[in-house]
């Protein structure tokens, strides 16, 4: 391969990884899921290797981690503040909904919405719903820094794949 082809190509990677790295800011956004696919670009164009393929499949690890981190951390904080799971399911639900009927941020302000009605009809009780919903907003900031550094670790194992893979 040239090498103005190869570096081309490492610097579209590059770029890549960042865009999906600072795209995690936006609740919505797969930034995870593009790190990956630009590795898995990588992996196609310069081949795995032996350490490339090892790498690889701790990076799709990771990624399978970063991609369960939302629903794990939001959900495990609203029921640990005593949401009932249907509120749960049903928020989940009304933030995927509204992320593709209302993009970007409809999921966003959907489901902690959904979550406060759900759990204020089911309480009777604005206070405990508004708790649940706080727990709710500080499982989303705790899973952002979880897919934001999952993704960083992500860079970081390819960048060694590419420099020494």
């Amino acid at each position: 391969m040239p090498v103005w082809l190869e570096s081309t190509i490492n610097i579209l990677i590059i770029l890549t990884m960042v865009v999906g790295q600072l795209g995690l800011i936006i609740p919505i956004f797969p930034g995870n899921v593009v790190i990956w696919v630009a590795a898995l670009v990588y992996g196609i164009a310069f081949g795995f290797g032996r350490l490339g393929g090892i790498l690889f499949g701790v990076i799709t690890l990771l990624l399978l981690a970063a991609v369960t981190a939302d629903n794990i951390l939001m959900g495990a904080k609203a029921r640990e503040k005593g949401a009932d799971w249907g509120s749960i399911f049903a928020a989940l639900a009304a933030g995927v909904i509204f992320t593709f009927v209302f993009p970007p941020l409809g999921g966003v302000v959907a489901a902690p919405l959904v979550l406060y009605l759900m759990e204020f009809r089911r309480l009777g009780e604005s206070k405990q719903a508004t708790e649940v919903v706080k727990a709710l907003v500080l499982g989303l900031g705790l899973s952002f820094i979880a897919r934001f550094l999952l993704g960083l670790l992500m860079i970081g194992l390819w960048a060694v794949w590419a420099n020494w893979g």
